[in-house]
């Protein structure tokens, strides 16, 4: 394995350089505007894949975007590990917050500043060049499988119906995934919990039109009003949901599993310092850890209604608009929690207005065993990199469809995260250190040769 990490690190600056070809690329999901550059970003994946060294490599159509997949079989009695990713990133609006171009990669201290740098470029990225680096090498012990997508931003709405079709093609003993994080850099960690995701969009219509706010401004109801009511009923003065059957299906963490997760390093000073808030937020009883590892949560994504343009202008809207995402722990059935929410807005609205709730995405939450070979061989590997044990951890984020791989798939995941608190993704000036990516592939280079090992 020496010879593979003597690899890695004499090509460290020409992987860095493709990675920026990759990033160059605007493959945003969201916006139909970008469609091209969906399937030249799958395009440029595949010829990657093949130059790393794949048997084959394709890119395969979907109802949606394209799904890159790529193979090297070195023995079919051999393990199967199946790797997964997404190409798409999130659009980059407010534009005027970066630093630099969003989508010209650039390094500053110690960093790379670009949309998709963490999410999930960077971390895909690091896989096909581990790959590489152990083809390269002859030392890849076990068949190795890709599969790359492009609209896990937006819910990942294709994938499920294409993996049914293409079931036997991705066969595998173990999903390995990198879009999540870890503590710190010198505090590595494997996630073992994620949350799950109900995304709806309301929309308040009150009159036909928008009116004048000095006529009609008293006697007509105001939506943007009305709409700000709804949703700030829908937290308690103990910030709890308060849509009726939200808890229904809540597990609650046992007293030696909410110990064992207070034993992560945090510092909670800090932690409002890098976020220039007083004081933290959240459900009354629990931890900050808690709240975004263990317990469901309901944000506003986005409002607006009325006249938001320079200057004034005295309207009583027609519409106000509101994104709004629930993160759900495990047991709760997005879809339920979906129905519930509409239920409940609909049932509160005043007659003044009408009430429009749609749904746009969400996912199950998935928790993944520590007991099984993946894990014992992420764990090595992350101590041979690091030096240390890492720390399982439940993060608060949501990929949801990991929890449709164990049902379409059968097969479990692996959750073998590199991104930091501080990469600022989804946000302006999106980055990822350096040294995570370069460790991260040394760290995934490591997981196959403990992997095998394990499985023998």
């Amino acid at each position: 394995m020496e010879n593979t990490i003597k690899y890695f690190n004499e090509n460290k600056e020409r992987f860095l350089n493709e990675l920026f070809e990759l990033i160059r690329i605007p493959s945003i999901s969201s916006l139909q505007v970008h469609k091209t550059d969906m399937l030249k970003m799958a395009e440029a994946l595949r010829e990657v894949l093949l130059s790393a060294g794949a048997d084959k490599a394709l890119v395969m159509p979907s109802e949606g975007n394209p799904v890159v997949y790529a193979e090297k079989i070195i023995d079919p009695s051999k393990p199967t590990v199946l790797v997964y990713g997404h190409y798409d990133v999130m659009p980059v609006d407010p534009i005027e917050l970066w630093e630099s171009a969003p989508f010209e990669p650039q390094v500053r201290d110690g960093k790379i500043f670009a949309r998709g740098a963490d999410d999930d470029k960077g971390q895909s990225f690091m896989h096909i060049k581990a790959f590489e680096s152990l083809i390269a090498t002859q030392n890849l012990p076990v068949n190795v499988k890709f599969m790359i997508e492009g609209e896990e931003e937006i819910g990942s709405p294709s994938l499920g119906n294409w993996c049914k079709q293409n079931k036997e093609m991705l066969k595998a003993d173990i999903i390995l995934v990198s879009d999540t994080g870890m503590i710190a850099q010198d505090i590595p960690s494997i996630t073992v919990g994620l949350r799950g995701l109900s995304y709806v969009e309301v929309k308040v219509t009150g009159p036909n039109r928008d009116l004048h706010s000095g006529i009609f401004g008293g006697a007509v109801a105001n939506p943007a009003i009305e709409l700000a009511k709804l949703i700030a009923g829908l937290t308690d003065e103990n910030n709890q949901i308060t849509i009726p059957g939200f808890y229904d299906d809540v597990v609650a963490i046992s007293v030696d599993e909410r110990a064992a997760m207070a034993k992560a390093p945090f510092n909670l000073e800090n932690y409002q310092k890098a976020l220039d808030i007083n004081e933290v937020h959240g459900e009354k009883s629990y931890t900050t850890i808690e709240r975004t590892g263990i317990r469901p949560s309901l944000d506003v994504n986005g409002f607006w209604s009325g006249y938001i343009g320079e200057g004034a202008k005295t309207v009583l809207p027609s519409v106000a608009q509101a994104k709004i995402s629930m993160r759900l722990v495990p047991n709760q059935n997005n879809i339920k929690i979906s129905q519930l929410i509409k239920e409940h807005l609909e049932k509160i609205a005043p007659p003044s207005v009408k009430v429009e709730v749609k749904s746009l995405h969400g996912g199950q939450g998935y928790v993944s065993p520590i007991d099984m070979p993946a894990y014992r061989a992420a764990e090595k590997a992350y101590t041979e990199t690091f030096g240390k044990k890492p720390i399982p951890t439940r993060s608060g984020g949501s990929i949801p469809i990991i929890a449709e791989f164990e049902a379409i798939l059968e097969t479990k995941s692996i959750l073998m995260g590199f991104g930091l608190e501080s990469d600022a993704i989804h946000s302006p000036n999106e980055n990822y250190p350096l040294f995570n990516f370069y460790k991260g592939i040394e760290t995934i280079i490591h997981f196959y040769r403990f992997y095998a090992e394990e499985m023998k």
